[in-house]
Protein backbone atom coordinates (compact mmCIF):
# COMPACT_ATOMS: atom_id res chain seq x y z
CA UNK A 1 0.00 0.00 0.00
CA UNK A 2 2.79 2.66 0.84
CA UNK A 3 4.21 1.89 -2.52
CA UNK A 4 0.92 3.47 -4.25
CA UNK A 5 1.07 6.15 -1.76
CA UNK A 6 4.52 6.80 -2.44
CA UNK A 7 3.87 7.19 -6.58
CA UNK A 8 1.00 8.84 -5.72
CA UNK A 9 2.64 11.57 -4.11
CA UNK A 10 5.19 12.05 -7.00
CA UNK A 11 8.00 10.30 -4.40
CA UNK A 12 8.99 7.44 -6.73
CA UNK A 13 8.05 7.28 -10.55
CA UNK A 14 5.95 4.47 -12.09
CA UNK A 15 7.98 2.00 -14.22
CA UNK A 16 6.41 2.17 -17.71
CA UNK A 17 6.04 -1.45 -19.57
CA UNK A 18 9.06 -0.62 -21.48
CA UNK A 19 11.44 -0.18 -18.67
CA UNK A 20 10.01 -3.36 -17.08
CA UNK A 21 10.99 -5.52 -19.86
CA UNK A 22 14.38 -3.69 -19.85
CA UNK A 23 15.12 -4.94 -16.17
CA UNK A 24 14.29 -8.53 -16.51
CA UNK A 25 17.07 -9.81 -17.83
CA UNK A 26 15.86 -13.67 -18.76
CA UNK A 27 13.20 -14.12 -21.58
CA UNK A 28 10.19 -15.73 -20.50
CA UNK A 29 9.91 -19.64 -21.09
CA UNK A 30 7.66 -21.27 -23.10
CA UNK A 31 4.38 -22.75 -21.45
CA UNK A 32 4.95 -26.14 -20.18
CA UNK A 33 1.39 -27.46 -21.90
CA UNK A 34 3.58 -26.19 -25.25
CA UNK A 35 6.36 -27.97 -24.21
CA UNK A 36 4.79 -31.28 -23.57
CA UNK A 37 3.19 -31.20 -26.91
CA UNK A 38 6.18 -30.82 -28.56
CA UNK A 39 8.21 -33.32 -26.38
CA UNK A 40 5.62 -36.03 -27.32
CA UNK A 41 5.95 -35.04 -31.15
CA UNK A 42 9.19 -35.47 -31.21
CA UNK A 43 8.65 -39.07 -28.99
CA UNK A 44 6.62 -40.06 -32.27
CA UNK A 45 8.77 -38.58 -35.09
CA UNK A 46 12.05 -39.51 -33.75
CA UNK A 47 11.95 -42.42 -30.39
CA UNK A 48 9.71 -44.38 -32.39
CA UNK A 49 10.93 -45.38 -35.38
CA UNK A 50 14.34 -45.54 -33.58
CA UNK A 51 13.13 -48.13 -30.88
CA UNK A 52 11.64 -50.31 -33.50
CA UNK A 53 14.38 -49.93 -35.84
CA UNK A 54 16.86 -51.22 -33.07
CA UNK A 55 13.93 -54.07 -31.64
CA UNK A 56 12.99 -55.48 -35.24
CA UNK A 57 16.05 -55.12 -37.44
CA UNK A 58 19.39 -54.60 -35.30
CA UNK A 59 18.38 -56.89 -32.08
CA UNK A 60 15.79 -59.48 -34.50
CA UNK A 61 12.75 -58.93 -32.02
CA UNK A 62 11.32 -58.76 -29.06
CA UNK A 63 12.46 -62.04 -27.30
CA UNK A 64 15.91 -61.11 -28.16
CA UNK A 65 15.52 -57.41 -27.03
CA UNK A 66 14.07 -58.89 -23.84
CA UNK A 67 17.19 -61.17 -22.81
CA UNK A 68 19.61 -58.36 -23.77
CA UNK A 69 17.36 -55.28 -22.53
CA UNK A 70 20.52 -52.89 -21.02
CA UNK A 71 22.51 -53.27 -24.41
CA UNK A 72 18.94 -52.72 -26.55
CA UNK A 73 18.02 -49.43 -24.24
CA UNK A 74 21.74 -48.34 -24.51
CA UNK A 75 21.76 -48.44 -28.40
CA UNK A 76 18.21 -46.88 -28.64
CA UNK A 77 19.30 -43.99 -26.07
CA UNK A 78 23.22 -43.45 -27.89
CA UNK A 79 21.18 -43.10 -31.34
CA UNK A 80 18.52 -40.62 -29.56
CA UNK A 81 21.52 -38.44 -28.27
CA UNK A 82 23.41 -38.41 -31.71
CA UNK A 83 20.14 -37.73 -33.78
CA UNK A 84 18.60 -34.93 -30.94
CA UNK A 85 22.05 -33.17 -30.66
CA UNK A 86 22.49 -33.19 -34.15
CA UNK A 87 18.82 -31.15 -34.25
CA UNK A 88 20.31 -29.07 -31.19
CA UNK A 89 23.64 -27.85 -32.48
CA UNK A 90 22.27 -27.22 -36.01
CA UNK A 91 18.94 -24.91 -35.54
CA UNK A 92 18.11 -25.07 -31.51
CA UNK A 93 15.13 -27.00 -32.64
CA UNK A 94 14.06 -30.39 -32.81
CA UNK A 95 11.04 -31.12 -35.48
CA UNK A 96 8.63 -30.87 -32.32
CA UNK A 97 10.14 -27.70 -31.54
CA UNK A 98 9.85 -26.33 -35.07
CA UNK A 99 6.38 -27.37 -34.92
CA UNK A 100 5.27 -25.28 -32.27
CA UNK A 101 7.65 -22.79 -32.77
CA UNK A 102 9.98 -23.00 -29.69
CA UNK A 103 13.34 -22.91 -29.52
CA UNK A 104 16.41 -23.59 -26.92
CA UNK A 105 18.45 -20.32 -26.12
CA UNK A 106 21.03 -20.41 -23.42
CA UNK A 107 21.33 -17.69 -21.19
CA UNK A 108 24.58 -16.39 -21.00
CA UNK A 109 25.52 -16.51 -24.57
CA UNK A 110 24.25 -16.43 -27.94
CA UNK A 111 25.44 -19.85 -29.28
CA UNK A 112 24.55 -22.88 -27.08
CA UNK A 113 27.90 -24.53 -26.16
CA UNK A 114 27.83 -28.21 -26.73
CA UNK A 115 28.53 -29.10 -22.87
CA UNK A 116 25.59 -27.23 -22.26
CA UNK A 117 23.36 -29.06 -24.81
CA UNK A 118 24.76 -32.70 -23.22
CA UNK A 119 23.84 -31.46 -20.00
CA UNK A 120 20.67 -30.75 -21.06
CA UNK A 121 20.14 -34.12 -22.27
CA UNK A 122 21.27 -36.23 -19.54
CA UNK A 123 19.43 -34.17 -16.71
CA UNK A 124 16.38 -34.64 -18.70
CA UNK A 125 16.78 -38.33 -18.61
CA UNK A 126 16.66 -38.39 -15.13
CA UNK A 127 13.89 -35.82 -15.00
CA UNK A 128 11.62 -38.36 -16.22
CA UNK A 129 13.30 -41.19 -14.50
CA UNK A 130 12.56 -39.64 -11.36
CA UNK A 131 9.33 -37.85 -11.48
CA UNK A 132 10.82 -34.89 -9.43
CA UNK A 133 12.26 -33.03 -11.97
CA UNK A 134 8.98 -32.92 -13.88
CA UNK A 135 6.85 -30.94 -11.17
CA UNK A 136 9.92 -27.96 -10.38
CA UNK A 137 8.21 -26.04 -13.30
CA UNK A 138 5.55 -25.93 -10.70
CA UNK A 139 7.05 -24.25 -8.66
CA UNK A 140 8.76 -21.47 -10.03
CA UNK A 141 7.31 -18.46 -11.63
CA UNK A 142 9.88 -18.01 -14.75
CA UNK A 143 8.28 -21.90 -16.00
CA UNK A 144 12.09 -23.48 -15.83
CA UNK A 145 12.16 -27.03 -15.83
CA UNK A 146 14.87 -28.73 -13.68
CA UNK A 147 17.26 -29.39 -17.18
CA UNK A 148 16.71 -25.92 -17.54
CA UNK A 149 18.18 -24.66 -14.42
CA UNK A 150 21.36 -27.21 -14.54
CA UNK A 151 22.44 -26.77 -18.30
CA UNK A 152 21.45 -22.90 -18.29
CA UNK A 153 19.42 -22.75 -20.94
CA UNK A 154 15.80 -21.96 -21.90
CA UNK A 155 12.95 -22.96 -24.20
CA UNK A 156 11.13 -19.74 -25.84
CA UNK A 157 8.65 -19.43 -27.94
CA UNK A 158 9.26 -17.08 -31.27
CA UNK A 159 7.58 -16.04 -34.13
CA UNK A 160 9.09 -18.03 -37.32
Amino acid sequence: MSRWRDIKQGKVEEQTEVELEENSSETPCAPILTRIKAFITDTFLITTPILYIVLYLIMGGGETFSQFRIEGWGLILIIHFIIIMIFWLRTGQTPGMKAYSLKIIHNLDEKIPFYSLVIRYFVLLISIISIFGLFTVYFRKDNKTFQDIFSNTSIIEFDS
